[in-house]
């Protein structure tokens, strides 16, 4: 059993080296990127959101 977990951290690290990571520019942009989108995301489905909710008031009332 031992033999198996250290065999598992020694292909873990191997495994690791092979890795291509990206630069910190990389990295950076990526995020930016993610953030972007998750804010029109959010800003979308809100004015759908507030939208569907007029239109419900509307046929309610």
């Amino acid at each position: 059993m031992v033999n198996k977990i250290t065999q598992y951290f020694i292909d873990a690290k191997a495994e690791l080296k092979k890795v291509t990571w990206p630069t910190k520019k990389e990295a950076i942009n990526s995020s930016i990127l993610v953030i972007v989108i998750s804010i029109l995301t959010a800003a979308f489905l809100g004015a759908v959101d507030y939208l569907l909710n007029l239109i419900l008031e509307r046929l309610v009332y």
